[in-house]
């Protein structure tokens, strides 16, 4: 697991802790004493952190202990969160979110929108779509503030992004809607704007690779988004699934399930790319990288198992 440095950021591994929700947060939000320690916990000898889901404003919040990054006021909090991660040595990067028909209405007080409408979904105006960059770019620039390393914007697992990328949930019939170029439009407007908040840092895009469904995203059309994604400046890709959602059941016997789709990405993208799913030994995550597979490894579910598996995987496989 040799070091990788990516947009002058040194990577001591190439071990990532992808974002998953720990509901530590407060119910507005905020860090709290119990979520430092979690990630405090899991922060040695790895590579990179990518820090939970935050939402990027109330009406995109998905659970009541959600982490947000939605106003000011939760700044030093995450301030105190980056300085801890940091004195251990390692980097790490604020996802952000909108969860948009996923938003839970008890939380929020608000119809639950997104690309197109449904039984329990408010469809959103042009004009509502043209704002939501600059939402995104705020949250950003509050990671910023805090000290973040970079951000990773969050366009897989069914959410608000997603759902406009999808041809499952985006039924619009103007500039964001039906062809590939229009369902992207508003991701891409979204990772422009949240580039020029994180200036020299790192920008990371989850993405929703394959929806695992016929009427739904494929790899071919992922791959063409890829490159858009590259040339809008996006430094690392995060390749995950898309409105299967990051555990599909049909593939939970399987080590590395998403690690086929990121393949395909990295045939076609020069910036590295993070390989996902149930990675759970260490020397499959090695042979993943020394393969030339994938650039890094992200591993979950083992770090939330066990916060010592990175460091253990080590002198597995360095003895």
């Amino acid at each position: 697991m040799d070091p990788i440095i990516v947009k002058g950021l040194a990577l001591k591994n190439r071990i990532v802790m992808p974002p998953m929700q720990t509901s530590l947060a407060s119910p507005e939000g905020a860090v709290t004493d119990d979520l430092i320690g979690h990630y405090i916990r899991r922060s040695r000898d790895i590579g990179l952190i990518i820090v939970e889901h935050s939402y990027v404003s109330i009406e995109g919040k998905l659970s009541e202990k959600q982490l947000g990054v939605c106003e000011d006021k939760l700044i030093s909090g995450l301030e105190r969160l980056v300085g801890k991660v940091h004195s251990m040595g390692t980097p790490l990067v604020l996802q952000i979110n909108h969860a948009g028909m996923k938003a839970n209405t008890e939380i929020t007080g608000v119809k639950p929108v997104g690309p197109s409408s449904d039984e329990s979904t408010r469809e959103l105006e042009v004009e509502e779509i043209e704002a939501l960059p600059e939402t995104y770019a705020d949250a950003a620039e509050r990671a910023m503030k805090a000290g973040f390393d970079g951000v990773e914007v969050h366009g897989a697992h069914g959410f608000l992004l997603n759902q406009f990328y999808s041809p499952i949930t985006n039924r619009r019939g103007d500039k964001y809607g039906g062809t590939l170029e229009n369902r992207i439009r508003l991701p891409l407007e979204v990772v422009e704007r949240v580039k020029e908040k994180v200036g020299g840092r790192l920008l990371l895009y989850r993405l929703g690779s394959d929806d695992l469904d016929p009427h739904g995203i494929r790899i071919e059309d992922s791959k063409k988004f890829a490159k858009k994604l590259e040339e809008a400046g996006v430094d690392l890709i995060d390749v995950s699934g898309g409105m299967c959602g990051s555990r599909p059941e049909q593939l939970q016997d399987t080590q590395g399930y998403f690690i086929p789709q990121a393949q395909e990405i990295k045939k076609i993208v020069k910036i590295p790319v993070i390989g996902v799913g149930r990675i759970i030994d260490p020397e499959y995550a090695d042979t993943l990288i020394k393969e030339g597979r994938v650039d890094l490894v992200a591993v979950g579910r083992k770090l939330l198992e066990d916060p010592n598996w990175v460091t253990k995987a080590i002198k597995i496989l360095h003895g």
